[in-house]
């Protein structure tokens, strides 16, 4: 679960906001309140808030979102009790607070308000207050056996790492099976595969490198591994052209029927990667002597 927090102004419209019945909104929570309507939870806010007028943001806005998996399976009373819960660990028992569901999305989640000031006329300490929240809901998710941010985080992670892994090994078969010597028939040759090969090209019009699109990932091509880096690709389809040195390499490529000049940072790369094959094929040789 993520908690998310901050301090608002706009306290009326945010309430509001979190009633929209087109959001298929509803109570989930409320405490010393009340109003049965925006209005009225607004006007008791602001009866308080009238206590210390030197606070301007004065109400506390917070998004408490389970997991899509969690979302599902939690009832109306459970989101209460996980409301209850946060706001026990933020320590604002005291304070008026009415909190939201929504359902309009695949992802549920609550909307939760708060009067920063007190019965006692006292602004509630708002420093670091995201961070805070975090780890209360954090606590709030570990006590009631929901995913936890850290879960979730270790999972995207496996998953990214399964995807690189995935692409690279694509790649690699297209390179040795193969063998594209032009930028447009490997990007050809890796869409068929489903991935999807995408030019960086700067505001001067110079290719700079690449991306790789696949299964809802985007990576640069570098993140997904070190041997695909754009001077990698570009030195491995010279080389399939047939070019073994740098100075023949072109200040430009065919990209998709136009031309297509190479970023310097690039054409460098390129020439570096061809030149430390070059050396590692006549290494390899002379050892094998």
């Amino acid at each position: 679960m993520i908690g998310k927090g901050t301090s608002i102004a706009h306290t009326g419209t945010s309430i509001d906001y979190g009633w929209n019945q087109e959001k298929d909104a509803e109570i989930v929570f409320s405490q010393h309140l009340a109003g049965t309507d925006p209005k009225e939870i607004t006007e008791e806010f602001k009866l308080i808030q009238e206590e210390n007028t030197r606070c301007q943001k004065n109400t506390l806005s917070f998004i408490l979102s389970p997991t899509q998996e969690d979302g599902k399976n939690l009832s109306t009373e459970q989101l209460g009790e996980l409301t209850q819960k946060f706001i026990k660990e933020m320590q604002l028992k005291e304070r008026q607070a009415i909190a939201f569901v929504h359902r309009d999305k695949a992802h549920t989640h609550v909307h939760l308000y708060v009067n920063r000031i007190g019965f006692d006329g006292r602004a509630y300490n708002d420093s670091f207050i995201g961070k805070r929240s975090q780890l209360a809901a954090e606590n709030v998710a570990k006590e009631m056996g929901l995913t936890t941010v850290k879960e979730v985080q270790l999972e995207k992670e496996l998953d990214s790492i399964k995807v690189r892994l995935e692409i690279r090994n694509v790649h690699q078969r297209v390179m040795e099976s193969q063998r594209p010597k032009t930028l447009d028939s490997y990007i050809k040759a890796m869409q068929e595969r489903n991935v999807e090969v995408i030019p960086t090209i700067n505001k001067a019009n110079k290719l700079q490198g690449f991306r790789f699109e696949y299964q809802g990932h985007n990576f640069k091509a570098s993140e997904v591994h070190r041997s695909l880096s754009g001077g990698r690709i570009m030195a491995q389809l010279s080389r399939n052209k047939g070019i073994a040195k740098p100075k023949e390499i072109g200040k430009s490529v065919q990209l998709l029927g136009k031309t297509v000049e190479l970023g310097t940072n690039l054409a460098t790369s390129i020439a570096k990667n061809i030149i430390k094959k070059t050396i590692k094929r006549a290494i390899d040789t002379g050892i094998g002597i």
